[in-house]
């Protein structure tokens, strides 16, 4: 809701990029929040930079998605939480404390809390160091998919996208890789904020490893039912007027700095990128096996890791013991090979519980002949 609301002042007002002051406290945050649902590197690696705020204004036509892009950028990942404030105290700015941030109903809060009493110069540092090789791991996969993009990938200008099988060549392509590629693809066709993730990609790599490659071309995009999307931003290359058009000197100049970064901080082969397809305890492991991070911070990530899973699960036997007392609580897998009845409460992937019920403002009609089945669900 908040991201919609800063898109919608943004679109109101033909502004093309957001920052936000997201900072190194976040990712600290971030990183053992992901470690203790077991996140791979990727995950691990925190915020990236720049991202890509998709348009929820889907029925632009031709050209028109140029103007209703969001770039969201954050230009402080790299400055403290007190660093924040000593900038602020050190120019008379205000500045606005959320009373929501104390509070422990939340995991990020808890998490803060428990950080608090552990960010000792050395573990902040090897902390901040590990998501440091996290975030070079991403560069070289993001390097890697931009490249297959180039490579295999037309996109058409209806808004959907044509894959060369036989350019893409995936048998050749890492996992991750591979994994992360058709990830961007169809997020950009869907227009989804938040990419697939576990057992949908996994099916996603299986598959697409399975199909014939020589000859071969896949076609990527919506339900004929669906609009179609509303930018090409990551697909798409500026011509020198539109940039002239869409950009200002200023913008121009951080963009060129930026490209300037990455290419200073390229990584041209796997053997420079660390924990390729591992999970956040063999990450933490061979971190500590490279001497990225000492024994005591090993220790004591474990630990956070621990007293978050534990948490979590102490909550949600909590909300499962209610629901049982109303009604039967089922264990289901993540893909349903059965609907899912109005009112019916279930598991699902061992850490949601779900219930549903009919809206009032859907016609009965809709229902006639269709099976009600779960595709996606996505907690955070």
């Amino acid at each position: 809701m908040r991201y919609k609301i800063f898109q919608d002042v943004c679109m109101q007002n033909q502004i093309s990029v957001l920052l936000v002051a997201h900072h190194a406290d976040d990712q600290a945050e971030l990183f053992i929040l992901r470690s203790s649902r077991d996140s791979g590197v990727l995950g691990l690696a925190g915020m990236a930079f720049t991202s890509q705020v998709f348009s929820s204004h889907t029925n632009f036509c031709n050209n028109d998605w140029k103007n209703h892009s969001v770039l969201l950028v954050r230009p402080l990942l790299d400055f403290s939480k007190e660093d924040m404030y000593k900038i602020c105290q050190g120019s008379n700015r205000g500045w606005v404390e959320d009373p929501t941030n104390r509070s422990p109903l939340f995991a990020r809060n808890r998490i803060r809390a428990s950080l608090g009493n552990l960010l000792s110069g050395t573990f902040n540092s090897e902390l901040q160091a590990v998501i440091s090789v996290c975030r070079r791991t991403r560069i070289y996969v993001d390097q890697i998919c931009n490249s297959l993009i180039k490579q295999s990938i037309t996109v058409m200008d209806q808004g959907f996208a044509v894959i060369n099988l036989k350019t893409l060549n995936p048998s050749k392509i890492e996992d991750i890789c591979l994994s992360k590629f058709i990830t961007l693809v169809l997020q950009f066709v869907s227009q989804r904020q938040r990419p697939i993730r576990g057992s949908t990609s996994k099916l996603l790599l299986q598959y697409i490893r399975t199909i014939p490659c020589k000859g071969f071309k896949a076609l990527v995009c919506c339900s004929v039912d669906c609009p179609l999307p509303s930018n090409a931003e990551s697909f798409h290359t500026f011509s020198n007027v539109e940039e002239e058009h869409c950009f200002s000197d200023e913008l121009e100049q951080i963009i060129a700095n930026g490209k300037s970064y990455s290419n200073n901080n390229l990584v041209t082969n796997s053997s420079q990128a660390q924990f390729l397809d591992m999970r956040s305890q063999s990450v933490l492991d061979e971190a500590r096996r490279l001497d990225v991070i000492s024994e005591s911070t090993h220790r004591n990530i474990i630990s956070l890791q621990r007293e978050e899973v534990s948490h979590f699960k102490s909550k949600t036997d909590e909300v499962a013991s209610g629901c049982e007392s109303k009604q039967g609580t089922e264990h289901i897998a993540a893909f349903l090979s059965e609907p899912l009845l109005p009112g019916q409460t279930c598991y699902f992937m061992n850490r949601f519980i779900i219930s549903w019920k009919l809206s009032k403002e859907i016609s009965s009609n809709w229902f006639r002949g269709e099976p009600l089945s779960l595709s996606y669900l996505e907690g955070d």
